[in-house]
């Protein structure tokens, strides 16, 4: 299991490119790669996102990629002429204006953004992926080491938090079977209160009794929490991607305990309701955080 945040860097340099690479990740629900790397690159995107899904199944995926010349290697000096020769022009018509002679040096035409410029780019696609392939691999993969030391972090928390919602449950369980008993021990009681004397195997209190037993009846709730939460344990040690699972899973969880809380009317019953719906959000922020 593996969490959705990590990090992972790494670098490979070829005979002529050396290429870093940085990933980062954070939670989203599906994935959601983004790159940066040189412009004229952009052809390589398709290939290299599908390298990172060969890692990533979620999250939101930073890819930082950045490339140096290996050596000292060919910056192209870049001249614009045409920007020169109107730089020039606008002294020259300056100086007609003002009827003196100013002159242009060469350092004024170094200020002037542009006209002198030294080109990184032009990068070759062929050289470029050859250099990036082996630097993102390596990112990857200290990315998944990250993700998945935090994951078994997150799967401890869990599994401990599974366990009170299970001991919450067996509470409930058991009971279950006595709110029957003190529901026709305290309608008994209250009929006492009102003077009418009624024998307890009388048809309409027996009767009342049923309808109560069947509306309060919590055992295919408390079969099915007992299900789901087997089954979030299986994914918790699932090798697979469990963080869609897991988060439909304490949806259903949750909704049982709503069916039992509203179903169930019983003091003790209602309080590890309360109890086992606090622990469930608990673990639905943490499963937020899973692949």
């Amino acid at each position: 299991m593996q969490s959705m945040t990590g990090f992972g860097r790494a670098e490979h340099a070829s005979e002529r490119i050396i290429a870093r690479v940085e990933v980062a990740t954070v939670n989203r629900k599906q994935a959601d790669i983004h790159f940066s790397l040189p412009r004229e690159l952009g052809g390589l995107e398709a290939g290299l996102r599908k390298t990172v899904l060969g890692f990533v199944s979620r999250g939101r995926v930073n890819v930082s990629i950045h490339l140096e010349r290996a050596g000292k290697a060919d910056e192209v000096l870049g001249l614009d002429t045409d920007r020169a020769k109107a730089l020039d022009a606008a002294f020259a018509e300056l100086s007609k204006t003002l009827n003196r002679p100013i002159e242009l040096a060469a350092q004024d035409f170094l200020r002037v953004p542009g006209i002198v410029s030294f080109d990184e780019s032009g990068w070759d696609s062929d050289e470029a992926a050859t250099a990036i392939a082996p630097a993102l691999v390596g990112a990857l993969e200290k990315l998944v080491e990250m993700r998945t030391t935090e994951g078994e972090d997150l799967k401890t928390d869990l599994l401990a938090r599974l366990q009170i919602l299970e001991d919450h449950v067996t509470v409930i369980a058991e009971i279950s079977p006595q709110v029957v008993t003190r529901q026709r021990e305290l309608l008994h009681g209250r009929l006492r209160e009102a003077g009418l004397e009624l024998d307890l195997n009388d048809d309409r209190v027996l009767k009342e009794i049923a309808i109560f037993a069947e509306r309060c009846d919590i055992s295919e709730e408390t079969t099915r929490l007992a299900s789901h939460l087997g089954h979030f344990r299986d994914f918790l040690n699932s090798e697979e991607p469990a963080g869609r699972s897991l988060d439909f899973l304490c949806q259903e969880i949750n909704r049982e305990f709503n069916t039992i809380g509203s179903k169930a009317n019983d003091a003790g019953i209602g309080q590890n309701v309360v109890g086992a719906k606090t622990e469930l959000e608990k673990i639905r922020e943490q499963v937020q955080n899973i692949e």
